[in-house]
């Protein structure tokens, strides 16, 4: 028997996710965000999960040509853009967008000769001050690429820092729109600004937020980008992490668990061990009351997480035994709770899923 140990992908919740874009930003074409091998949940997966968005957005050249090869005819966008002058024939061999985000891609894209047309999105530092081109460089870069034989559509973007936190003292998100509409204005193109925080809030900013184009990520998979749980926007899990108990000890007062005894138990109580580890993808500075369920019951992690086995507090499961089934996010236990709990966010663990992880598919509420 395999180990039991295995993170259940649940294509109908992406599905369902996808479609809570959709209804969030109901006028707007969404490219749905498949880096990072779609958030750890597999590029295939995201593919088929995805199938009806309107593109598929992506950091890395070779999965944007995966894409192809799988059979996605609809639109792809490379959201840093090109690397090196010899990405450029992967563009129009393939269809891809690109994004630009700096002078040195403009040069590059000036001084080859495009064999077919491709398409743009270019990009616009709004105070994220990662990527783009500030307000006042923004009209100049756009005249030096609409000047390019070869270059087609031009969308007009940018991305939010505090998509989750409308009025965040240091920089909101309407500040970042009027900055925006400061450096596009009289700029043609369609416009591009929300990620998932932005679709997510798309009800609160409709006035400020013109989109013909969104990006959502984490909602696509369940998780969300600030402090308001998933459920409270209708989003379903994507990723249920699950195990069992294959130990069990009896401690008493005064024992203690796991490398480095941090855990003491204050009194009898029960602990068992789960086949999951560190190695594995859980986050090893999770600390003493992150929650996992046990047999549906919400319980504690306790001790130092190890390479391959982590323990739990058993002690008000009633009827634990060797066997009893461990949800260590997903299905009945938000990712987020379990990332808030280790100081991280969802996003982080959906991507360290280690590959000696068994993946399989179910729907939502099926036995894993």
């Amino acid at each position: 028997m395999p180990r039991p140990l295995s993170a259940t992908i649940h294509l109908d919740s992406m599905k369902h996710n996808l479609a809570r874009a959709r209804a969030c930003a109901p006028t707007a074409r969404i490219w749905a965000v498949v880096k990072a091998n779609a958030y750890g949940h597999g590029l295939e997966r995201g593919l088929r999960g995805f199938a009806e968005a309107d593109g598929m957005a992506l950091i890395e050249t070779d999965n944007a040509v995966r894409l192809r090869e799988l059979g996605w005819t609809k639109p792809i966008l490379l959201l840093e853009g090109i690397f090196d002058g010899s990405d450029i024939e992967l563009l129009t061999e393939h269809n891809l967008n690109s994004t630009v985000h700096c002078i040195e891609q403009i040069k590059m894209l000036e001084y080859t000769r495009l064999s077919r047309p491709i398409d743009v999105h270019l990009k616009m530092n709004t105070g994220m001050n990662r990527l783009g081109f500030r307000p006042d460089e923004f009209g100049a870069a756009h005249a030096r690429l609409r000047a390019i034989p070869g270059i087609g559509n031009i969308t007009l973007m940018t991305h939010f820092a505090n998509a989750d936190e409308l009025d965040n003292p240091r920089l909101s998100v309407r500040e970042q729109v009027r900055r925006f509409q400061l450096g596009a204005d009289g700029l043609a193109g369609e416009r591009s600004l929300s990620n998932s925080g932005g679709v997510l809030q798309q009800a609160l900013l409709s006035e400020a937020l013109s989109n013909d184009w969104v990006r959502p990520g984490i909602m696509l998979y369940g998780g969300t980008p600030g402090e308001t749980a998933a459920a409270d926007y209708k989003l379903l899990p994507t990723m249920t992490l699950a195990s069992e108990i294959i130990g069990m000890q009896q401690l008493q007062a005064g024992d203690t668990v796991g490398y480095g005894s941090r855990f003491e138990a204050s009194g009898p109580m029960v602990v068992g061990v789960v086949a999951c580890g560190y190695a594995d993808g859980y986050p090893r500075h999770a600390p003493h009351g992150t929650p996992l369920l046990v047999d549906g019951v919400r319980t504690t992690l306790i001790g130092r997480v190890s390479m391959d086995m982590l323990t739990v507090d058993l002690t008000a499961v009633a009827n634990a035994r060797v066997g009893s089934k461990v949800v260590l996010w997903g299905d009945g236990l938000p990712i987020d709770a379990v990332a808030t709990a280790a100081g991280t966010i969802g996003y982080e663990l959906m991507c360290a899923l280690a590959p000696r992880v068994r993946v399989r598919e179910a729907a939502l509420g099926q036995s894993a």
